[in-house]
């Protein structure tokens, strides 16, 4: 076996591959024809409850109705390889040449040096990054197609693009091979155990572990701020955080994470937490744990979110401090709720909440990035079968959507680590908590994904109404600190940015670097990892005129937003302790709600 850092291995022969492409292309180019010929759309989408066989089935319809187009793409396909052979000859023959494809900045796949030192992976490397980019320009570029189509074609394309690539192959990938090589097999049999554990413990279904279980304990080494469960419902625990300082805000903070995950992302480690310093700061901060919901719970609604959710808070805050008045937060869906509840309570004229911050949360879904290519009628009506049968969509259906929009970082380098390398994951608090899913009761999760992503009625006045109030988003007039960020891929931050358009009092918008976990769990640090963009002024049109104008700040944007919470403050009052008021302690914090998993979870 050639050694993989041997760069004077011998050349692929051009004419030879050349005709081995074409002979490729002419061949699945017939495949496709014949594959086409035989099948009934109707058919493929009873088989197939994401439906990308049809969405598929249309695309290469409109492609193979413009012959010329698809020479134009094969022509372009070929000049990049030209290119590419001449690179690679002139390379062998001791020229230096700069790559025709390089990879994109933070693409981890081709970190190993033989990737650029020997020409034989140089080659592979370029010539699958020269394929991949030219699939999705192909797809992109296939006029006819409508932009929900075009824009499953274009997410579908790049899973396959991002499944094939070298870096997932034994034989292509040099790091792997080294340690085949030097391990005599070992290694793959290691990754063969490790991949029969994960089918075990998914109960045949494929469950890629990404940290070690074993190293973190919920409420031992992580979700360690101390504090008391001080109210709870069928929904939701209520917790109240141990102050750290003698005097407080006189408001106190209450934070409504999403239920699609767990709260303790805002509590992980002391460094890190900031739940942690949120109390650090002086404020009484109570967070929502939300119930890992069961078959019990299906008849849930989002009403009931809202009723047992941030509304039953706010009278057991008032209980156990005496305040009536507090500034909230809202994380993701935890935020949409939170809007919804606004707007429910203005119509109310409850004047409770004095402020809202936003953490990346979508209320206008008109352009709801990469998560809206799973929410069409075909896929919603398998999904609710789906949820009918159990009550609850489980939490692995989710972890496995979400983890598909970075499917490089959180698939396939696991694959690559744990199967190919049969190594161990690395033990990471953040992966663990990404591992810890959660179940959504049926009749609220179909709700959430009806009303507001495929319909996008939120943001319609009257349009949804909740225990029998038509709600309007217009009407709410707060305060408003938005903190989105710039590398979501779940809540994009140009849709988030929508909503600084629809709220009558003061916004505030604050972009943070990274994306939807990285970007908020920024913690002011001497080395700081990640900046933020402000802007004075009342907020522009649109994000990219706010951009044009925005400054951007090294460090965290954690004090920035503490600094604007201090006008909304409401004064000083002497430090509470959960007990003092008129609610007894039920559990300590983290409480017993957050720790319930899911069958298959870590």
């Amino acid at each position: 076996m050639a050694d993989p850092q041997d760069s004077n291995l011998k050349a692929p022969d051009s004419v030879e591959l050349s005709h081995s492409m074409t002979h490729i292309a002419e061949q699945s180019q017939r495949l496709i024809k014949n594959f086409l010929a035989h099948q009934d759309p109707n058919a493929l989408g009873m088989s197939d409850p994401m439906n990308i066989g049809a969405t598929f089935l249309e695309m290469t319809s409109k492609l193979m109705a413009d012959p010329s187009k698809m020479v134009q793409a094969q022509m372009a396909l070929w000049q990049s390889y030209m290119g590419l052979w001449q690179s690679t000859a002139a390379r062998m023959l001791g020229g230096g040449t700069a790559p025709v494809a390089a990879p994109e900045q933070g693409d981890r796949r081709f970190k190993d040096s033989a990737w650029d030192e020997n020409v034989v992976y140089d080659y592979i490397k370029q010539s699958y990054l020269l394929t991949a980019k030219w699939m999705q320009q192909t797809v992109n570029e296939v006029d006819g197609l409508d932009d929900k189509t075009k824009q499953k074609v274009d997410f579908y394309t790049r899973q396959f693009a991002d499944a094939m690539a070298p870096s997932n192959f034994v034989m292509t990938n040099p790091e792997v091979l080294r340690a085949t090589i030097e391990s005599g097999g070992e290694n793959l049999v290691n990754g063969l155990k490790n991949l029969l554990d994960d089918l075990e413990r998914g109960k045949g279904k494929l469950s890629i572990k990404m940290t070690d279980p074993d190293a973190f304990d919920v409420g031992g080494n992580v979700a360690t701020s101390p504090g008391k469960v001080v109210y709870q419902n069928e929904l939701m625990q209520l917790i109240q955080y141990s102050p750290a300082t003698e005097t407080v805000h006189k408001r106190p903070l209450l934070i409504v994470p999403p239920w699609i995950n767990k709260f303790y992302i805002l509590d992980l480690r002391p460094k890190n937490s900031f739940i942690k310093w949120a109390v650090d700061q002086g404020l009484t901060v109570f967070v929502v744990s939300w119930v890992n919901p069961d078959g019990a719970l299906a008849a849930k609604t989002f009403e009931d979110y809202m009723l047992e959710g941030p509304l039953a808070a706010l009278a057991a805050i008032e209980a156990a401090t005496g305040e009536r008045e507090i500034n909230a937060i809202g994380y993701c869906i935890g935020g949409t709720l939170m809007a919804a509840t606004l707007a429910y309570m203005k119509a109310k004229g409850d004047d409770r909440i004095k402020s809202i911050t936003f953490f990346t949360t979508m209320v206008d879904f008109t352009e709801a990035g990469e998560l809206s290519v799973f929410i069409d009628e075909e896929q919603l009506a398998a999904l609710e079968a789906r949820m009918d049968k159990d009550g609850f969509l489980d939490g692995r259906a989710m972890a496995t959507t979400f983890n598909m929009l970075r499917a490089n970082d959180l698939i396939w380098s696991f694959v690559v680590n744990n199967y190919l390398m049969g190594k161990e994951p690395f033990p990471f608090d953040l992966l663990y908590w990404n591992s810890d899913s959660t179940r959504m009761p049926a009749a609220m999760h179909s709700f959430y994904l009806r009303r507001m992503y495929q319909e996008n009625k939120l943001v319609e006045p009257g349009a949804i109404t909740l225990d029998g109030v038509p709600i309007d988003l217009g009407t709410v007039k707060l305060p408003t600190f938005f903190l989105s960020t710039k590398e979501d891929h779940i809540a994009p931050w140009k849709s988030t940015y929508a909503a600084t358009q629809i709220y009558k009092g003061p916004v505030t918008f604050c972009l943070a670097s990274s994306g939807h976990i990285a970007g908020v769990i920024n913690p002011p640090s001497d080395k700081p990892k990640y900046g933020y963009w402000t802007k004075a002024g009342k907020a522009p049109k649109t994000p990219d005129k706010w951009l044009d104008g925005a400054i951007h700040h090294d460090g965290s944007w954690w004090p920035e937003w503490k600094a604007w919470l201090d006008r909304h403050s409401g004064g000083t009052a002497p430090a509470r302790t959960p007990g003092d008021g008129k609610l007894t302690p039920i559990e300590d914090a983290p409480g017993s709600f957050v720790k319930v998993k899911t069958l298959t979870d870590v």
